[in-house]
């Protein structure tokens, strides 16, 4: 049986996906990281990075002995995918993203950062708040939130994935997006198609960014299709 690793997005949690590594279980061995300082991790007093994380993803593979695994990375997770994949070419077997942002700019993670604001969360949309307090913990959530803007800003004024990291990337991508996704642009993602060697690009009809906004159901339909074709 293959090995799957599911990896979340900023802000997340593996808990976002019990019900779609249960729906998956039939057919891979399912693994649900969390990146340091997130859910189970979130007391982690690390600064979040990129390259923490494709470590951290580096880390677990070499732990629990899995070699040449498929990925799905959701957002941040299949940017930290492929991040490992060009520090260490040849690391993981294929790749799925979804909603994964790669136009970053200083104006673009000033953009983000903005909605990041505990205290803004907290009185203007409660329910996210609650919603972050569970996958992270009562206090902690704050300081996801916090490392999280700090990542965003680094991210915006120096390039983490270039030319030369894609060019490194030699593993079949496939590159998801949901049409009704206002954080991440069609041309964004095409144009990071267009410098892997093995990619395609897809978009979902009427998926939105939020995870939880996706059916379980409907993105297990999609792997399937994807990584076990006919």
């Amino acid at each position: 049986m293959k090995k799957l690793i599911i990896l979340h997005g900023a802000l997340g949690s593996k808990t976002q996906f019990e019900q779609l590594a249960g729906l998956l279980g039939t057919y891979f061995e399912v693994h649900t990281p969390d990146f340091d300082g997130h859910g189970s991790k979130s007391a982690s007093p690390n600064a979040y990075s990129m390259e923490l994380f494709a470590q951290n993803l580096a880390d677990y593979m070499q732990a629990n002995g899995i070699k040449k695994p498929l990925v799905f990375g959701y957002s941040m997770g299949g940017f930290v995918a492929l991040k490992l994949e060009s520090m260490h070419p040849g690391s993981l077997e294929e790749l799925v993203t979804l909603g994964t942002k790669f136009d970053w700019s200083p104006e673009s993670a000033e953009k983000e950062v903005k909605m990041l604001n505990a205290e803004k969360i907290e009185e203007k949309v409660p329910a996210f708040a609650s919603y972050l307090k569970s996958l992270h913990g009562e206090q902690e959530w704050k300081s996801v939130l916090e490392r999280t803007a700090r990542m965003m800003l680094q991210m915006g004024n120096e390039a983490v994935l270039t030319a030369e990291d894609f060019s490194k990337i030699r593993i079949p991508v496939q590159l998801l997006r949901g049409t009704k996704d206002v954080m991440v642009s069609e041309a964004e993602t095409t144009n990071v198609q267009d410098q892997l060697a093995h990619s395609v690009y897809r978009e979902m009809e009427n998926w939105q960014h939020p995870i939880n906004l996706v059916s379980p159901e409907e993105l297990a339909q999609q792997l399937l299709s994807l990584y076990l074709p006919g």
